[in-house]
């Protein structure tokens, strides 16, 4: 990874709105950092990034390393040779749109799949990587699939959860892997779609400082209703201001 490449992972539990404030990065930094180059990753096989940001995905990861593995079957071949063909195939599937450049994992590895491959295409991202400025990931629930399948190390982790006693109390734990499994310079929580505001007295939940709290944002479920992506949201919509703060607080804005 790039010295100067800005790394943003979004972990939580499902159903908190992870993937939405994800999209809400990517569409912030488009507009806040119109030079940069910014990358957007769904490791989610959900697919449900592509979706909020109103992105095309004409090959995901999987595919690409589904393609390479068959070229492999067929021939023998050396390392470096698989490394160009698999780049290629990366950069031919992150074609820029509304000033971004999105890359879906796709379906989780079955039983007996290449383990090497994905070792190769592991480096492949890496190496892609270091052409972008800012990279967003939004992953499963849990850290996991983050550190095995997609980076090693990210710069910024950002947790997220609903205010329920549940999905908060679940904060610590979460650290507690991120710190076994995730090497990372910052981390922080989102705590969204919270109800009562208010009631949040804390500055930090299970070692994980609050970077930003959102209420339930109206236009944002009106938006998802309709089946619009987050580049059609009002430009005061409550979960880009929250956001915006989320960012500022970890110094990524």
């Amino acid at each position: 990874m790039a010295n100067n490449t800005v790394v943003i992972a979004l972990t939580g539990k499902g159903g908190v709105g992870k993937t939405s404030l994800c999209a809400a990065i990517v569409r912030l930094l488009t507009a806040k950092k119109p030079d940069s180059k910014i990358l957007a990753i769904d490791a989610d096989p959900a697919v449900g990034l592509l979706v909020s940001l109103g992105a095309k995905a004409p090959h995901t990861l999987d595919q690409i390393r589904k393609s390479v593995a068959e070229d492999v079957t067929g021939k023998l071949r050396d390392t470096q040779d698989i490394l160009a063909e698999a780049k290629f195939k990366l950069m031919d599937a992150m074609e820029e749109q509304n000033g971004f450049c999105f890359l879906a994992i796709g379906r989780p590895e079955a039983a007996g799949c290449y383990c090497a491959i994905n070792a190769y295409l592991k480096k492949v991202i890496e190496m892609v990587v270091d052409d972008f400025d800012y990279v967003v990931i939004d992953g499963e629930a849990g850290i996991e699939q983050i550190n095995r399948r997609v980076l090693e190390k990210v710069t910024h982790l950002i947790c997220v959860s609903d205010q329920s006693k549940k999905g908060l109390g679940i904060i610590g734990t979460i650290k507690e892997v991120a710190d076994e499994l995730v090497m990372y310079d910052d981390i922080g929580l989102i705590i969204n779609r919270a109800p009562l505001p208010d009631k949040i007295t804390e500055s930090e939940i299970g070692g994980v400082k609050i970077v930003s709290v959102i209420p339930p944002d109206d236009s944002m479920t009106e938006n998802d209703i309709e089946g619009k992506n987050i580049f059609e949201l009002p430009e005061n919509a409550g979960i880009l201001k929250g956001t915006e703060e989320a960012l500022k607080k970890l110094n990524i804005l």
